[in-house]
């Protein structure tokens, strides 16, 4: 299995359905604002997230400007994840455009 690159464009049409979003960025970039409902993916729980999602859920894969999120949208879906994306141009092109949620732990 392989992941697919995608657009901000179609990231928001994968968003009307079923999807999880990972974001791999670091935690205070997280904690400073994250695609509502994200799931913040670090080495640390990688293999928890692996173990407990629907292989069959959509996933998108974010990052700081979409070239991280390639690798590890790979990585997913050499686990068994069958519809894997990442999107192009990561928070940074996401934050143009669209606002972000700003966690407040």
């Amino acid at each position: 299995m392989t992941f697919k690159r995608i657009s901000i464009e179609q990231t928001l049409k994968l968003m009307t359905g079923n999807y999880c979003v990972a974001d791999i960025r670091d935690p205070n970039s997280f904690a400073m604002g994250h695609i509502e409902n994200a799931v913040h993916l670090t080495n640390d729980n990688v293999q928890s997230f692996i173990e407990s999602n629907d292989k069959t859920t959509p996933i998108i894969v974010v990052c700081y400007h979409g070239n991280s999120s390639q690798q590890a949208a790979q990585v997913l879906a050499s686990q068994g994840f069958t519809e894997v994306y990442s999107m192009d141009g990561g928070m940074e092109a996401w934050k143009l455009s669209h606002p972000v949620v700003t966690s407040h732990e």
